[in-house]
């Protein structure tokens, strides 16, 4: 498949990533995909850790889908970072970049010759961002930092489940996630504040900080002197009240947001059950009675019938659907975000559309994943190779 120019936001600006894991490939994989030149440095036979690994063993064709989900539009060349000439490439390369990109362990880039300072020293306009763990100078700058480890001390992972189940990891590498985007929102910012001043910067991104970042709400009120821990019940997390949370209905779950009790219970016809917790301050300090009472009402309608309901009653609510269910709800249809096009072999395919538009353009599809070879003759037309040539060439096994 030829490439396409897609989106130009970031036309012109030339990123050196020295990547790994998810953080720093997403990462720049953001800013790729805004139109960022981006140059991924290899290690020559292996490559990234990422092409060898793949969750649930995903490899597809034999390549990682880990490394397929956070390393498009990149542009991949292979040095060997401890030898003479590798490193004098790089440095080169440095010259003419105005982001570098690393996410290795602090201490790293150092000994390979390759810090701020020295880069600095090479390319005084150059951005130098980084992402750890637990920063560049902390007491744990030695120790991995792995999303599940960063969940752990951050806080995050005690602050879910019940008291029943015990903290509980989340479903997604949601750390690396959002250091990600965080790490890209900075080099963003560093790029304006370069091109008023002139000025480049070292941009540092530390993960123990975007854990807590992602938990702003619940830090806050801890830090203010809330009590923050785990339900009895299977609220939906540690800070609000009932009845907030998803309900188990006769054929399906529902959600309900944050709405007065007195509100919940005159929908229900005033039970006797639930007079005695009334009064707003019982919405959360007695929370797990609460809801356990109405966990015994929702079961006895169904979603859509709750819904209807809860919804005539201005109370926020919304049926918990599965993924078929999400792609018939209106809300979704009306937002159109599935791509579908015609391969020559699959025929038709569906996709997911860049989830973020603009006014200057949209990253529309150009051409379809192309076969193998598809457009050999086209390209080699291109560069001046005339028909009988490219059929020669077919014709020995050199195309």
């Amino acid at each position: 498949m030829s490439e396409q120019p897609g989106l130009q936001l970031l036309a012109g600006v030339r990123i050196l990533a020295f990547t790994q894991f998810l953080l720093g490939p997403a990462a720049c994989q953001y800013l790729a995909d805004m139109g960022a030149d981006v140059i991924k440095i290899e290690p020559p036979g292996r490559g990234a850790w990422e092409r060898g690994w793949a969750g649930a063993d995903t490899f597809i064709g034999g390549v990682s889908a880990f490394f397929m989900l956070a390393n498009r539009n990149l542009r991949s060349v292979t040095l060997n970072l401890k030898s003479d000439r590798g490193l004098d490439v790089a440095k080169r390369l440095v010259k003419t970049a105005d982001v570098m990109v690393e996410n290795f362990r602090p201490g790293v880039m150092d000994r390979l010759g390759l810090g701020y300072d020295a880069l600095h020293e090479i390319n005084p306009k150059i951005i130098y961002a980084s992402g750890s763990g637990y920063g560049s100078d902390g007491p744990y700058r030695h120790l991995p930092g792995q999303d599940l480890l960063i969940q752990a001390i951050s806080g995050l992972g005690a602050n879910t489940g019940t008291e029943s189940t015990g903290p509980l990891p989340s479903a997604a590498a949601v750390v690396d996630q959002h250091s990600a985007t965080l790490l890209a929102m900075g080099i963003l910012g560093a790029l304006v504040h370069r091109a008023r001043t002139g000025e480049g910067q070292r941009v540092e991104l530390v993960m123990v900080q975007a854990a807590l970042d992602l938990q702003a709400e619940p830090v806050v009120y801890h830090l203010n002197g809330a009590t923050i821990q785990r339900p009895k019940a299977p609220i939906a997390e540690t800070f609000h009240s009932v009845p907030y949370g998803f309900y188990a209905t006769s054929d399906g779950h529902v959600a309900v947001s944050m709405t007065p009790m007195k509100v919940i219970s005159e929908i229900l016809g005033g039970p006797a059950d639930l007079a005695p917790y009334l009064d707003p301050s019982d919405a959360f300090t007695k929370r797990d009675e609460i809801r356990a009472i109405l966990d015994l009402y929702f079961r006895r309608r169904t979603t859509a019938e709750w819904v209807e309901l809860l919804r005539e009653h201005d109370v926020w609510c919304a049926p918990v659907n599965n993924l078929s269910e999400t792609f018939e709800d209106v809300a979704v249809k009306h937002i159109a975000p599935v791509l579908e096009f015609e391969h020559p072999r699959a025929g038709r395919v569906r996709v997911l559309k860049h989830p973020v538009r603009y006014s200057s353009g949209e990253a529309t599809l150009r051409r379809p994943p192309p076969e193998l070879g598809e457009h050999t003759d086209e390209i080699l037309a291109e560069v001046d190779f005339s028909a009988e040539q490219i059929a020669a060439m077919r014709a020995d096994g050199d195309i």
